[in-house]
């Protein structure tokens, strides 16, 4: 009875182990390669999925995801003989689980080693400057190389980035020198170049400035020359509208003599023919006014009592001749 129970509990457990082989459930964006008396049977997609047990064995499980592995530094000799360390990052995809197991025994390592070689044939045939600047270029090249060179693996390179370029520590110290030397000639030509802007403003506000004084001040002067025209035109159209004697005209001219001869600007002026005249019968009133009363010959009156005294006459004094 007990050799009974005993064999029942071994299939019982023989039968939970077969199922628990039976049923393979396999994780989304994974697969499994099934190999049936160590060949390659079929490949397990993600789900729910039946297996023979004991005959169907699982040899590998791949993750389809996009993979991201960084290299270590690898050193490269440029074109001028110079060693650089570039550090790369590869960005690949499984596309083919079967093509992965069976093609080649480590994808990873393969793609490494196929990455250095690609690296050095590039970096082989630029020099340093080129090297440095054309990181673009070098990522297209090695992306086509490591693309066409896994496409039978079963893998696709999505993108190859370099992360670091290292030069020699002297040549970064010459290459360091050499940039603060172009940044303080670019610094010294961009002041010299605002010095001379600033000189050159400062030099076109000045003479802009002295062009706009000297038309103010020939405005200024035209405008009081014409009020003074206007001034002398109304006067003397006043005392022709007036009919003024002979005494007053010549009084008028006389006092307008110093006026005409008071702006700055009047270095030369005419002085009109009815100056000559004006002059003249002011000189004959003068000239009436110191003879005396009772005539003659400028002698002493008949009285005897000496020169007669002039009367003053009326109104205001003569002017002075300036």
């Amino acid at each position: 009875m007990d050799a009974i129970i005993i064999v029942l509990v071994i299939l019982v457990v023989l039968v939970f182990i077969a199922l628990i082989k039976t049923i393979q459930v396999i994780q989304q964006a994974s697969a499994a390669i099934v190999e049936r008396f160590g060949r390659y049977t079929r490949t397990l997609n993600a789900g729910l999925n039946i297996v023979v047990p004991f005959i169907d064995t699982i040899r590998n499980r791949i993750d389809l995801r996009e993979q991201v592995v960084p290299f270590p530094p690898q050193p490269v000799i440029t074109q001028d003989n110079l060693v650089v360390n570039i550090d790369t990052v590869i960005y690949y995809q499984v596309t083919d689980a079967r093509a992965a197991t069976y093609e080649v025994s480590n994808f990873i390592q393969a793609i490494e080693q196929l990455t250095v070689t690609t690296l050095r044939n590039i970096i082989g045939g630029m020099d340093l400057e080129r090297t440095l600047t054309s990181r673009e270029e070098i990522n297209a090249a090695l992306r086509g190389v490591l693309d066409e060179a896994t496409g039978k693996w079963g893998i696709r390179v999505n993108r190859v980035e370099l992360k670091a370029i290292e030069p020699p520590t002297s040549i970064q110290d010459s290459m360091e020198k050499q940039m603060r030397a172009d940044r303080d000639k670019r610094a010294a030509i961009l002041q010299a170049e605002g010095v001379r802007q600033s000189e050159i403003l400062q030099a076109e506000g000045a003479k802009q400035s002295e062009i706009l004084r000297a038309e103010g001040d020939a405005k200024a002067a035209a405008l009081r020359a014409e009020g003074e025209a206007q001034a002398i035109r109304t006067v003397f159209e006043a005392i022709h509208a007036g009919d003024a004697d002979q005494k007053l005209l010549s009084y008028q001219y006389v006092q307008m003599l110093p006026k005409i001869a008071e702006g700055s600007a009047n270095k030369l002026w005419i002085v009109p023919s009815e100056i000559g005249e004006a002059l003249k019968g002011l000189g004959g009133n003068l000239s009436k006014l110191a003879q005396p009363e009772g005539g003659g010959g400028g002698g002493a009156t008949g009285n005897g009592d000496g020169p007669p005294k002039l009367d003053k006459p009326a109104g205001p004094p003569p002017p002075r001749l300036t």
